[in-house]
């Protein structure tokens, strides 16, 4: 039977960048990927490394990659994809979130 969906993913870009990120700090640190009243679409994505996991948060591990979300951030990542692009703008985190309505241009904030 195969394992159940997270209600969160991890692309293999995304977890390869982050592994990359995290073999650099103290082994107890992961990513932390939050959602944050602000931005030019009422709600941004903000990305920190953080060494305490909460009782409630979701873990995400990955290759390597150890990723958390508060549940207060879950609900509005419900289903996303968290990826890394490297294109001609630069390179960076984007959330796929099927739970905005709309975002700004440059993808970091957005609207529900």
């Amino acid at each position: 039977m195969d394992a159940p969906t997270p209600p969160v993913t991890v692309s293999a870009r995304a977890a390869k960048r982050i592994a990359e990120i995290l073999k650099a700090e103290s082994e107890a640190t992961m990513l932390r990927v939050a959602v944050t009243g602000g931005g030019c679409s009422g709600f941004q994505y903000n990305f920190a490394l953080d060494e305490v996991k909460a009782d409630d948060d979701l873990v995400l591990e990955r290759d390597g990659a150890v990723v958390l979300i508060d549940s207060m951030s879950l609900d509005f990542l419900r289903g996303a994809e968290i990826d890394f692009v490297d294109d001609l703008i630069g390179a960076a985190f984007k959330i796929n979130n099927p739970n905005a309505q709309s975002s700004c241009g440059c993808g970091t904030s957005f609207s529900v």
